[in-house]
């Protein structure tokens, strides 16, 4: 029986990652001393943005970040919904009595905006954010599980990334990729994941159907 599930927020209750690198270079480039290129950014990716800046601004990274997050909230209208059907899902889940809650490696204020834009703010039952230095998802599945007594095999995290896959194989939990949005490196899901990856949330949501009926 699922009790508890943890949805990722960059690229699977969203289509974020585009919008979050082009602020991560407008913002931080300047700092860097070059323009950033997408691979700079997204070498960065598993550190929240305070770690993140830090990596490739060193000694101005405090002035990095007071101007990362304006620039992230304006582009933030680029992507003013989250995908079609998540909240659905997720308000499918709740009603069935299963906790939902967030892990997401973004930090809390860049996670706060948001959640802000995409009127989910009051929709889990606990948010956990990212560390600046080091990939957290593994640390936070572990409290979230003891948190709300959950066993491991009645947790599972959704998730775009391969890394989200290898944190969940770390803390010993199923992990399901979700495969429906543009930045998905859907052949290292597959690789990482065979038969557990998503290209649709309808199908995602069948498959917790049948999980949960125990079919």
């Amino acid at each position: 029986m699922i009790k508890l599930i943890a949805f990722d927020l960059d690229g699977t209750i969203g289509e974020t990652v585009p919008m979050c690198i082009r602020a991560f270079e407008q913002a931080v480039s300047p700092y860097a001393g070059h323009t950033l290129s997408e691979r700079e950014i997204t070498q960065t990716f598993g550190l929240n943005e305070v770690g993140m800046i830090k990596v490739v601004a060193g000694e101005k990274w405090r002035e990095a970040l007071r101007d990362f997050y304006p620039v992230y909230e304006k582009m933030h209208d680029e992507c003013p919904e989250p995908y079609e059907g998540i909240c659905e899902l997720i308000h499918t889940l709740k009603a069935a009595g299963i906790l939902v809650a967030l892990i997401t490696g973004k930090g809390e204020k860049s996670c706060r905006i948001t959640l802000e834009k995409f009127g989910m703010q009051d929709l889990f039952c606990s948010v956990k954010t990212g560390a600046e230095d080091r990939p957290n998802k593994a640390d936070a599945i572990e409290e979230l599980l003891a948190a709300y007594c959950v066993a491991k095999d009645e947790f599972y995290y959704i998730g775009d990334a391969v890394s989200d896959v290898t944190a969940c194989k770390k803390a010993g939990v199923p992990c399901l990729s979700a495969a429906w949005g543009a930045t998905a490196d859907i052949s290292g899901l597959e690789e990482s994941n065979p038969s557990k990856v998503f290209f649709s949330i309808e199908d995602l949501a069948h498959f917790l159907r049948r999980l949960q009926k125990g079919i």
